[in-house]
């Protein structure tokens, strides 16, 4: 059976650069619209799941256009306030070799989204039936209002027994100077507050200063995540390990800590033709093993597998189907398909 599904995030609008062209040299851009929350629970309704997005977006063509974008990519629109006259932008440079991909945000702050008051949503019905929501804390370096309405929903769905899915996603130019230290008591608030989470050793160092006497990276993670498991009460965490091995190649392993075990995927190596959005596949394909009761290491395969795939499509939105996923875990790409 289908799962309910939402996610509470912006919409924002993505202006990429055409080709590997800078900024200061482009002349056109393409628009499209983004989000963690969007990513995630499209990429859901594509598992079969009933995916829905918790958002504000502008009463105006600006905000109609979004909503239909939605639409196509099957989002429900119950849960969509429509106020206000502004999305977020962020302006994507793709890198090339030694130039890393650049992403410049304008406008956040002003927008609808970012700018619904307290009250401004029902958060009883919008917990209604829901099986799992998903948090991310790109959205928590926001402001307080918005770190409200995350509270108060994430409250809403644990009196009606859904899971609470908190993403990390710390983001150091959103929270600015003193960063870590501005972020920790609201990191720690969402942590206490869900059941799965994604993160990884260099977030239980950072942001929530924990101590390791490891050096390695595996080793600082199998130490430090059973930890944050048993100080916050959390029931799954999971995230990945990223190699850049040059050329446009990168390698990555996926892991999930539940039951007090680790699963770890097989190191994935593949060309990268779009990066971004590649880490809401892999938790998309988390959320929906932990949905659909798959064993740790058969759900930690197919999230890596997802995420792999997601690096292969332009734009930030994961597109593959759960056959495409399953198909990818055990046969290597081939000639054209016919």
């Amino acid at each position: 059976m289908p799962k309910k599904v939402a996610a509470f995030g912006e919409v924002m609008m993505r202006l990429q650069v055409p080709g590997y062209e800078l900024l200061t040299q482009a002349d056109t851009l393409k628009y499209s619209f983004s989000g963690t929350g969007v990513n995630i629970v499209s990429a859901l309704a594509r598992f079969g799941h009933d995916g829905y997005l918790v958002t504000t977006l502008p009463a105006n063509p600006l905000g109609d256009a979004a909503v239909a974008y939605l639409r196509k990519l099957g989002v429900a629109q119950d849960f969509i306030r429509r106020d206000g006259k502004y999305v977020g932008l962020y302006f994507l440079e793709n890198g090339f070799g030694a130039r890393p991909s650049r992403v410049t945000y304008t406008n956040r702050l002003e927008s609808s989204f970012n700018t619904a008051p307290a009250g401004a949503y029902d958060w009883e019905a919008v917990a209604e039936g829901l099986d799992a929501v998903h948090f991310c804390g790109i959205t928590l370096a926001m402001n307080d209002t918005v770190r409200g309405h995350m509270a108060e929903l994430a409250r809403a769905v644990k009196r009606k027994g859904g899971l609470v899915v908190f993403d990390c996603n710390y983001r150091p130019t959103l929270w600015g100077e003193g960063g870590y230290a501005k972020a920790k008591p609201h990191y720690i608030e969402m942590l206490s507050l869900a059941d799965l989470v994604f993160m990884n050793e260099k977030d239980a160092i950072h942001i929530l200063g924990m101590e390791t006497s490891r050096t390695v990276r595996r080793d600082q993670l199998e130490d430090l995540i059973p930890a944050v498991a048993d100080t916050y009460g959390i029931a799954a965490i999971a995230g990945t390990h990223r190699a850049i091995i040059g050329d446009g190649t990168h390698a990555l392993q996926g892991f999930l800590y539940e039951n007090r075990q680790f699963a770890f995927s097989k190191t994935l190596t593949f060309a990268v033709y779009d990066r971004i959005g590649a880490g809401d596949a892999y938790a998309s394909g988390i959320l929906h093993g932990a949905l659909k009761g798959m064993p740790s290491g058969r759900t930690v395969e197919f999230a890596a597998a997802a995420a792999m795939l997601a690096h292969t499509v332009q734009g930030d939105t994961p597109m593959s189907t759960e056959a495409e996923i399953f198909r990818a875990m055990t046969e290597a790409a081939g000639d054209i398909e016919r």
